[in-house]
């Protein structure tokens, strides 16, 4: 734990130096973020700050982790693959974005299946990683799921990959919701034995960290898809490689309730519509966070709170997950 703290601790100091870096040559590029027309009418004024920032972690997690793996820790690598193969996948997304005067960028229609087929070959790279040993662990035991980790594992990736994405509409909500969530599979990982798994998640969220000295409200720089969804599959690969597969939706407890709000709000508005003629809403807007946005709660306790939700969610998983060892 102190060597998982203590690399913690260098990979934001080492990280935080190159933001201001970072942004300007993102903007340099033209690479500012523009705002869908659907949102909150008060997220009109962040139109031109610089996205795309994901890979600013992504890259700083890249090169800790193959610097560890010269020193002879190697399983960190598999969980790299899967956020930087949906890290490829997200700037696909995101560059459309760019391209697009209304900010959708990639439709969600086309990009679903995309998805699917970069989870199921992140799936078989982790399952053959792990020597073709995945485990759900639980009540003191562990089950080997032998090749349904490949089904489950192409499901969590696209799950959690996509609730981080959802979550990420507010400064510093995605990015401090993640950086706890990492702490805690890591954490997660140390109790179980998993030591190099678990130090791979405090990588991330020293990256993490760095990154949010400039994604607090009023954020310089954007993580984008490129980020979100990178951190979504980085967890679930960590759940994956531990065995922590049950406790990542108590751990993202609030991702979870991100994206179920989603899915109710629209799955509430279609059947409306075809009952009705007219969509109606659960929400005042989804996901979550504008809900609450445009109950009154500003940005900074929208996101304020969500981290104190996150650290809850995150305490009582480490709490299971350390009584289940």
């Amino acid at each position: 734990m102190i060597e998982a703290l203590l690399l913690f601790a260098l990979t934001f100091v080492a990280a935080v130096p190159w933001g201001g870096w970072v942004i300007r040559t993102l903007l340099r590029y033209g690479i500012g973020k523009r705002i869908r027309s659907d949102g909150p009418a008060a997220h009109q004024a962040k139109v031109g700050t610089a996205t795309m920032g994901g890979i600013y972690f992504v890259g700083v997690a890249t090169v800790i982790t193959l610097i560890l793996a010269a020193m002879g820790i190697y399983r960190p690598l598999w969980a790299l693959a899967a956020v930087i193969l949906f890290a490829l996948l997200g700037a696909i997304d995101d560059l459309r974005g760019l391209k697009d005067a209304t900010g959708v960028g990639w439709r969600f229609g086309d990009k679903f299946p995309m998805q699917w087929a970069v989870a199921f070959g992140v799936a078989v790279i982790l399952y053959l990683g792990n020597g073709t040993h995945i485990t759900l662990r639980w009540w003191g035991g562990e089950v080997d799921l032998g090749l349904w980790a490949i089904p489950l594992g192409t499901f969590l990736l696209v799950a959690s990959s996509n609730a981080v994405n959802l979550a990420d509409g507010v400064d510093g909500l995605a990015g401090g919701v993640s950086a706890i969530a990492y702490l805690a599979m890591g954490a997660l990982a140390l109790l179980s034995g998993q030591d190099r798994v678990g130090l791979f998640g405090f990588v991330m969220a020293g990256a993490l960290c760095a990154f949010l000295w400039y994604n607090i409200h009023p954020a310089r720089i954007f993580m984008g898809d490129i980020g979100a969804e990178a951190l979504g599959a980085g967890l679930a690969a960590m759940a994956l490689l531990s065995g922590h597969i049950l406790l990542l939706p108590v751990i993202g407890a609030l991702l979870v309730a991100e994206a179920l709000s989603d899915i109710i709000q629209v799955s509430y508005f279609k059947y409306t519509r075809r009952r009705y003629g007219e969509g109606r809403r659960v929400l005042r807007m989804a996901p979550l966070h504008h809900h609450f946005e445009l109950g009154g709660w500003s940005e900074t306790q929208v996101t304020t709170r969500f981290w104190l939700v996150s650290a809850l969610a995150a305490a009582i998983g480490v709490m299971i997950g350390w009584w289940w060892r």
